[in-house]
């Protein structure tokens, strides 16, 4: 008997390579969506559309009604989402919340499940929807499928880290293949080893089918790539990728205050190591995906632009400031 699959968002970036993984393991998909954006998935066989807004009760109903065995909900960025759909789909074989690695509370190295704190999530911040409460939202949303879990209900967590991949609308990962792409030397804040933590969409979208047919209710799952990369090695195999040579230029804090920078505004730095023990969910049988053959994938779906179109960091004209530093140095 076919399996049915529906996607609580899933027409952009994860939800996309999600939706093919289940399909290509043979499940009939459902994808309710507000229709905001366009789905590429219009008039293909096998998918069908439900309309609907996820905070109005009726719309999730008649979600609901499509009978699946497994929900992916991919956009509950609010506690009270993942409360409700804990109760709307109850009967579910799995329900799968997209939670964050920013739902965790401490800088352990690694982060563990069940183990590191999670982030508080006080009353105003649960209803907020800042950047700044973005992980104590994710974290009370974990919270929420715990409690549903022990209530009897077939609920599980995921939790990736930083996502890059094909159809990313945030193009943090665009910046670094686009400077590789126009530029001989590329500026690296600190000294090229910051690690933080980062996943392909395609080994979330493993990740979300694995979870679902093998995970234990009332569970959270990390994901990240198997093998990290420091941002130094990030910028070396996208060169690679584009069959490029390029010169890795590192700088602190007090050279790039020659530019007027600051670390924190180059996309994928943080200053302390942000990574994920992902044990538990290989021992599922994840097989993800290695980070050469997702960079590789990533780097050919990139737009063709100039670097500055990909505007998630700084403009290249304080950056050719602090280069010109180091020279003399």
């Amino acid at each position: 008997m076919t399996r049915h699959v529906l996607f609580v968002g899933g027409t952009r970036f994860i939800g996309r390579r999600a939706v093919d993984e289940f399909r290509e393991a043979g499940y009939d998909v459902t994808v309710f969506h507000r229709g905001e954006h366009e789905s590429p998935f219009a008039g293909e066989d096998g998918i069908d559309h439900v309309r609907g807004d996820r905070t109005d009760e009726s719309d999730l109903a008649a979600a609901a009604a499509t009978d699946p065995d497994v929900v992916v909900d991919l956009v509950a960025y609010q506690p009270r989402d993942v409360r409700a759909a804990t109760e709307v789909f109850d009967g579910a074989d799995a329900y799968v919340y997209v939670s964050s690695g920013a739902a965790y509370g401490a800088e352990d190295v690694p982060k563990r499940e069940g183990e590191t704190p999670l982030e508080p999530c006080s009353a105003a911040q649960a209803t907020d929807d800042s950047h700044e409460t973005y992980g104590a939202r994710k974290a009370e949303g974990d919270r929420a499928v715990f409690a549903a879990a022990e209530d009897g209900v077939n609920a599980l967590s995921v939790r990736p880290c930083v996502v890059y991949g094909p159809h990313d609308y945030t193009r943090r990962f665009d910046y670094w293949i686009q400077r590789v792409a126009n530029y001989d030397r590329v500026l690296v804040p600190g000294d090229g080893t910051n690690l933080w933590h980062r996943v392909s969409v395609e080994n979330v979208a493993r990740a979300l089918r694995v979870v679902a047919e093998e995970g234990t209710p009332g569970e959270a799952y990390n994901v990240g790539d198997w093998r990290l990369q420091t941002l130094r090695e990030t910028v070396e195999t996208v060169a690679n990728a584009l069959d490029t040579d390029v010169e890795v230029v590192t700088a602190g804090e007090r050279e790039l205050a020659a530019g007027g920078l600051d670390p924190a505004e180059f996309p994928l730095y943080r200053g302390p190591p942000h990574v994920l023990d992902t044990n538990k969910l290989r021992s599922l049988g994840w097989d993800p995906v290695a980070p050469e053959d997702a960079i590789a994938e990533t780097v050919e779906a990139s737009p063709e632009s100039e670097a500055d179109e990909a505007q998630q960091g700084p403009d290249r004209e304080p950056e050719e400031r602090v280069l010109g530093v180091l020279e003399t140095l």
